[in-house]
């Protein structure tokens, strides 16, 4: 599948030319200025002062001893401080990871061993687990005093192929895994942007900085002098509103229940969000109704992003993409991505046939941090990087993910693939949420278990329903056998669906709490 090629002949305000990310980050500085680089609630920071701090926090690495290719890890929340450290150590060629705070203390014991970092950043209420108290550490509150300090920085011989960021994985199914990228992968990365980026851009975000989405997009941010907009927390519509028109927000950010409730506040129309150009769903794919409600209430197009930790940009919608795409599909490959459905032998299935999904190009990781065994068996004898996605290519060229290997259960015989029953089911009118398990049974082998979040509480849809309007459009074998109402769908670290949870779930509860 070939990728589709960026729209117009839009190029960012600072051309691709620069040797590593230090180079870039000067640039940026100068040529973007006083325009906000950041804002998060009660503060700002721009270009110039955040290049500015960095390099007085470069100057405090250095004089711990953190030097080019050690790591600094982040025990930070995403915001002005963390990508300050970013950009601190990428001046000194150094290699940042970050750790999600929503992770536990095994996962991050296992981040901290497996990227054996030279120096580890905390807050002040985020100290690194006691099993790794041996290392050096410093307090975001001891840099901060260190902000409008003059450093001169030692000369370091950085070029685009050594590493700059560490981007682990939520640790599902079994420990984080710790993907690497270099200055080349971010410059693609940015390249391949898309509809994502235009010049000075106000992209909202609710992504932890530790995730692929923030990391793998500094560069993209510094060429394009995009401002990183953090909503206030706890999430709220009225909040999502406020932010979209007081920080002019140009690409927002949202999971289609966000969406959704937006578009419940009263008095909204075409004028209400006058800078916002398009918006971003995540971690659900938006049903049609609420990509046609959106475009036809605020005059805003959704848009859909398909994406792992190993390779932040895959694919993607457009906004002249009809509903029924953003919502079927993950859209087709960005710039510089090709991606392709094989079988159990590697080749190449034909448009419609089901298989593993696998992906070559710049934004692909270089592999796993210091593990050659995993990173060999991540790729195939080709170089490209196999998923555990399984999906098809639709006859008009787009992927269509029909869910995870593992995820798969065979009921009576018949393979039944989660994600495609979940958009279905997530298409009734009385369900806002939908996600579907595997469960042992007897005789049959395994049963669907679809665990709903209803439009309203007071209404929920029933089992007879849901399963009526899942046989209307799919084989009868894949229409869910209990249905489980809950207030919200679990989701991991990552903002994913959070299957495990669910099995565990379908095993404990008793028929009672089943439609």
């Amino acid at each position: 599948m070939t990728p589709r090629p960026r729209s117009g002949t839009i190029r960012p305000p600072l051309a691709d030319t620069f040797a590593n990310t230090r180079e870039l980050l000067d640039a940026a500085a100068r040529v973007h200025g006083d325009r906000d680089a950041y804002v998060e609630p009660g503060s700002r920071i721009s270009f110039a002062q955040w290049v500015s701090h960095a390099r007085s926090v470069a100057g405090h690495f250095a004089g711990a001893g953190v030097g080019k290719g050690d790591v600094v890890t982040l025990l930070l929340p995403s915001g002005i401080d963390y990508a300050i450290c970013y950009a601190a150590a990428a001046m000194l060629g150094a290699v940042t990871t970050g750790v999600n705070p929503r992770l536990g203390p095994t996962e991050t014991t296992s981040i901290l061993n497996t990227s054996s970092p030279a120096l580890v950043v905390h807050g002040p209420s985020q100290l690194p687990p006691e099993s790794t108290a041996q290392r050096l550490t410093v307090c975001i509150d001891e840099l901060r005093s260190s902000y409008h300090e003059v450093n001169d920085l030692p000369t370091v011989d950085v070029d685009r192929r050594d590493p700059v960021a560490i981007i682990f994985s939520s640790g599902t199914t079994g420990l984080p895994k710790g993907a690497w990228f270099d200055a080349d992968n971010l410059a693609a990365s940015a390249q391949a942007a898309g509809i994502m980026s235009a010049a000075y851009d106000r992209r909202m975000t609710s992504t932890p900085f530790s995730h692929a989405g923030y990391m793998s997009k500094l560069w993209d941010q510094l060429l394009w002098g995009t401002a990183i907009v953090i909503p206030p927390a706890p999430w709220t519509a009225t909040g999502m509103a406020r932010t979209l028109i007081d920080e002019r927000v140009t690409v927002g950010g949202g999971v289609p229940t966000q969406w959704a409730k937006l578009l419940e506040l009263p008095g909204l129309d075409r004028h209400s969000f006058p800078e916002l150009r398009v918006g971003v769903v995540a971690t659900a794919p938006a049903s049609p109704d609420l990509v046609r409600r959106t475009a036809d209430l605020i005059g805003v197009p959704l848009v859909v992003r398909y994406a792992m930790t190993e390779s932040p940009t895959v694919c993607g919608t457009e906004p002249d993409d009809p509903p029924e795409v953003q919502f079927r599909t993950v859209g087709r490959p960005q710039y510089g991505m090709t991606v392709e459905v094989v079988d159990s032998n590697g080749i190449v299935l034909s448009p419609g046939m089901v298989g593993r999904v696998r992906i070559k190009g710049g934004c692909v990781m270089r592999g796993y941090w210091h593990d050659p065994d995993l990173t060999s068996t991540a790729f195939d004898s080709e170089r490209f990087l196999v998923t555990g996605d399984l999906g098809l290519i639709t006859t008009d060229g787009n992927l269509k993910l029909v869910g995870r290997a593992g995820d798969m259960y065979i009921r009576g015989g018949f393979n039944v693939h989660p994600v495609e029953v979940e958009q279905v089911i997530a298409g009734h009118p009385a369900i806002a949420e939908a996600a579907v398990v595997g469960h042992a049974a007897p005789v049959i082998g395994e049963i669907g278990v679809a665990f709903v979040v209803p439009v309203d509480p007071a209404a929920p849809p029933t089992l007879a329903e849901v399963r009526d309007w899942t046989r209307s459009l799919l084989a009868d074998y894949k229409a869910p056998d209990h249905l489980v109402v809950v207030e919200t769908i679990p989701q991991t670290a990552m903002a994913k669906t959070d299957r495990k949870r669910l099995r565990e779930l379908a095993e404990t509860l008793p028929p009672s709490r089943r439609t």
